[in-house]
C-alpha cells in the first residue's frame, strides 16, 4: 500500500476509534506528521477497541479517558514529543493524565521516558498545556519511583505556582502536585525557599487554594528538620485570621494542625526562640503567647472534637481550663 493509502487507512481507523478516548488527539497529530513525511504510527494503533461513528465533529469530541494499553501510551508519548499543535498537545496531556489515574500505568509511562516528556511542557506559555502537564504529573506522583524523577521539576512547579494568577488552574494544579511530593520528607528542602510564597497565598487565596497550601504546610511541619525554615519565613502580619471562627472547617482544621506541629517542635528546641525576625512566622504566631491564646480560646467552644484537640496541641494542655 502506498504511503498516502496507509495514512488514509490510519485516519479512518482513528476516526472510528471514539470509544478508545484517544482518536481525536491521535488523528490531529498524525495528520500533522503526515504532512512532514509520515511516521508509520498506524502500525502501533492496530488492535484498538473501536466502535463505528457517524463522524467526528468538534463539539462531539470526547475527552480522552480509559485505561489505555502500553502501545497506546507509547504512541501518545511519541506524538507528544514531536507535536507543535497546541490543541493536540492539550488533549494528549489530558489523556495521559487520565491514564495515570490507573496505577498500572505509572511504571509504563516512566519506563517510556514519559515523565521527562510531560515535564518538558511545564515551560509552555499556554496555561492550558501547563495545567495539563501538572495534572498528569500529579497523578503520576502517586508512585514513589516516579517521584524520584518528578523532583527535578519542583523548581519549575514552584515558579508556575508563584507566577500564575491567584486561584488559577495552573496554580491549583501545581499545589496539588506539591501536596503529593511533600507527603514524604525526601523533597522538603527543595520547597524551603518558597515558604513565604505559600504563606502569602494563605492571605490572598480562596478556600480551595488555602486548603491545598495548608496541606503542603502540614506535611512540611510534620518534619522537625523543616521547623527552622518555616518559623523563620516572612509571613503576613494578619496571618492569624486563619484561626477565625468564620473559616471553613477544612481550612481551620489544617491551619490548627500546622500550628500545632510547629508549637510542638518549638517545645523540643533547646536554644530558645530569639533568632527569628519580627516579620517571621514565629513572631506572627508564637512571640506573644497571650495573643495566641486569645485567638484560639473561642475555638474551644466548637462542638468539633478534632478542632478542640488541635487547639490544645497549639497552646498546651496546662494553658487553659477547657470547657
Amino acid at each position: 500500500m502506498s504511503h498516502a493509502g496507509r495514512m488514509t487507512a490510519a485516519r479512518s481507523l482513528l476516526t472510528a476509534a471514539l470509544g478508545a478516548g484517544v482518536c481525536y488527539c491521535l488523528y490531529r497529530a498524525l495528520s500533522a506528521r503526515g504532512k512532514r513525511g509520515g511516521s508509520g504510527l498506524q502500525d502501533r494503533v492496530r488492535g484498538m477497541t473501536v466502535r463505528r461513528s457517524a463522524g467526528v465533529q468538534s463539539e462531539n469530541i470526547p475527552k480522552c479517558v480509559g485505561n489505555l494499553e502500553a502501545h497506546h501510551l507509547e504512541s501518545l508519548l511519541q506524538l507528544l514529543s514531536g507535536s507543535s499543535d497546541s490543541p493536540a498537545i492539550e488533549q494528549i496531556l489530558v489523556t495521559l493524565g487520565n491514564s495515570a489515574a490507573f496505577s498500572v500505568n505509572h511504571d509504563i509511562i516512566r519506563n517510556l521516558d514519559g515523565l521527562r516528556i510531560i515535564g518538558g511542557f511545564l515551560l509552555h506559555p499556554d496555561p492550558k498545556i501547563k495545567a495539563g502537564a501538572l495534572n498528569a504529573l500529579n497523578n503520576l506522583s502517586m508512585n514513589l519511583q516516579n517521584q524520584e524523577q518528578i523532583q527535578v521539576f519542583i523548581n519549575e512547579v514552584l515558579k508556575s505556582i508563584t507566577e500564575s494568577t491567584i486561584n488559577s488552574e495552573v496554580q491549583l494544579a501545581g499545589l496539588r502536585l506539591l501536596v503529593n511530593m511533600s507527603v514524604t520528607n525526601n523533597y522538603h528542602e527543595k520547597m524551603a525557599d518558597y515558604i513565604p510564597n505559600f504563606l502569602t497565598l494563605l492571605d490572598g487565596g480562596n478556600d480551595t487554594t488555602k486548603i491545598h497550601v495548608l496541606k503542603i504546610l502540614v506535611n512540611l511541619s510534620a518534619n522537625p528538620l523543616m521547623s527552622a525554615p518555616l518559623l523563620a519565613a516572612k509571613a503576613p502580619s494578619a496571618l492569624t485570621f486563619i484561626f477565625d471562627c468564620s473559616s471553613t472547617r477544612d481550612v481551620l482544621i489544617r491551619a490548627l494542625t500546622f500550628s500545632a506541629n510547629l508549637s510542638e517542635n518549638l517545645g523540643r528546641e533547646c536554644d530558645g526562640q530569639g533568632h527569628y525576625n519580627e516579620d517571621s512566622l514565629y513572631a506572627v504566631l508564637f512571640e506573644d503567647p497571650a495573643a495566641l491564646q486569645r485567638n484560639l480560646a473561642p475555638l474551644l467552644l466548637f462542638p468539633d472534637p478534632e478542632i478542640k484537640e488541635q487547639v490544645r496541641r497549639c497552646i498546651g494542655a496546662k494553658t487553659l481550663k477547657y470547657s
